[in-house]
């Protein structure tokens, strides 16, 4: 039988940037999303303020339901900027019953599955999927970076710090390490 570690010889495995020891089903996170190259596609920054493209004001529509389509999953907070997302993401894996069955099932694989995918992981590439289809449906050229960054956010210092930057990112676009 050949499993996945033996395909392509793990030449072409790219590995995760999730930290093993945390399976992302609960805990708040600090996300950031890139649209691919780092290119303006949701938008400008003038005078102090984000101006929305056509699918900038999607990806702000969607950022709005995620929890609609993910119940255990909260947006606090977030930013839209020229060229990436910003979200403070919240994930309550207990909230869900449903989740919790599945991962308790006898079919070892698809515990596996459940658990390496994480709920965080499920709801952000969720969102980029409905921002990328929308963009195909409507003509419009963009593209993301492939994965996202996280870190977690472990006390409450950490979360007033990273929702002050959160907050300030727009007036302080050309300090920003995305500026271009």
């Amino acid at each position: 039988m050949i499993t996945d570690s033996d395909k392509f010889k793990n030449k072409y495995r790219i590995k995760s940037a999730r930290a093993e020891w945390h399976d992302y089903n609960d805990g708040v996170y600090f996300i950031t999303i890139c649209t691919k190259d780092r290119e303006c596609f949701f938008g400008q920054i003038s005078d102090g303020k984000m101006i929305l493209s056509e699918i900038g004001r999607y990806a702000e529509e969607q950022v709005k339901t995620i929890p609609e389509h993910h119940p255990q999953t909260g947006i606090p907070l977030w930013v839209i900027m020229p060229n990436h997302i910003h979200m403070i993401v919240e994930i309550d894996g207990y909230r869900n019953s449903t989740r919790k069955e599945t991962i308790n099932c006898n079919n070892k694989d698809m515990q596996k599955i459940s658990n390496r995918q994480g709920l965080l992981s499920t709801a952000i590439c969720g969102f980029k999927q409905s921002i990328k289809c929308f963009a195909l449906s409507h003509q419009i050229r963009f593209d993301w970076q492939t994965r996202f960054h996280d870190h977690i956010i472990r006390n409450e210092t950490a979360f007033e710090r990273i929702s002050e930057y959160i907050k300030n990112n727009v007036s302080k676009w050309s300090e920003d390490c995305f500026y271009l």
